[in-house]
């Protein structure tokens, strides 16, 4: 088990979360800004610990689940606090719920300086005018890819290496020595109820009344398969399956009405 992180695995995370929050790679970079799966995937990657790390980035990617970013800003920012919240997990041994009680907090802090972004790219905006008017290409090319991403890089780096090289070492000593208090138990009840907000938003954002009978069959499908050991693949092979069969047979009454 980790005890602290080195600079080399800091610098590398942390670049990793400034080239995403800098959508560095393009429109693809914005999904990975969305989940923090991938970032999860990449700390586990950089601490040596690819299967615990994914136990703990699912259960906080469950918070994450119905989040929208209106002017593409978010409440939270998910990569920020997988970035964050799953070393301390690592090196602290945690149980999941008690990392997503971490990862909140982090991630609010995280869509704070992604503001502080917007606020800098405004001067980056004034260049970008001026070069409109004169019609520069080059200008244009500078003001609107890359110095926005410099802005970002340069603002998000520093401030997640510091975190993780000072901070994560801190943050996990010390629940290490409260994992048996009243503390650690209120981290992890908090940390077990977030999860359903999640998915409250979920069925808010996406859900319609006559879709709940397919949530309702799914729940109670996973509690009478639970001890089959039902796999994750298995049941997305199922409920495509189920998705085919209610197209199929909407699609078939609805060509019958029109006749």
């Amino acid at each position: 088990m980790h005890v602290s992180i080195s600079a080399s695995q800091a610098a590398i995370i942390a670049l990793w979360v400034a080239i995403v929050e800098a959508r560095a790679l393009g429109y693809s970079t914005l999904m990975l800004r969305f989940t923090p799966l991938m970032t999860g995937l990449v700390v586990g990657i950089v601490m040596h610990n690819v299967p615990e790390a994914m136990v703990v980035t699912a259960a906080i990617q469950l918070i994450y689940m119905g989040l929208i970013a209106p002017g593409g800003t978010l409440p939270s920012e998910p990569a920020v606090a997988a970035s964050i919240a799953v070393p301390v997990a690592v090196m602290a041994n945690l149980d999941p719920s008690a990392a997503i009680a971490i990862a909140v907090p982090v991630g609010l802090l995280g869509s704070y300086l992604y503001s502080f972004r917007f606020l800098l790219n405004t001067f980056v905006l004034r260049l970008t005018d001026k070069y409109a008017e004169e019609l520069n290409d080059r200008g244009l090319t500078l003001t609107i890819i890359v110095l926005p991403i410099l802005v970002s890089l340069v603002l998000f780096f520093p401030a997640i290496f510091i975190a993780l090289y000072k901070g994560t070492p801190l943050i996990a000593a010390l629940i290490k020595t409260v994992t048996a208090g009243k503390l650690f138990h209120v981290l992890t009840v908090i940390g077990g109820g977030l999860p359903a907000l999640g998915i409250a938003l979920t069925l808010t954002v996406i859900g319609k009344r006559k879709f709940v009978v397919f949530f309702l069959l799914a729940y109670f499908m996973a509690v009478i398969l639970k001890s089959l050991n039902v796999n994750t693949v298995t049941y997305a092979v199922l409920g495509g399956i189920m998705a085919y069969l209610y197209v199929m047979f909407t699609s078939k009454e609805a060509d019958s009405q029109q006749i």
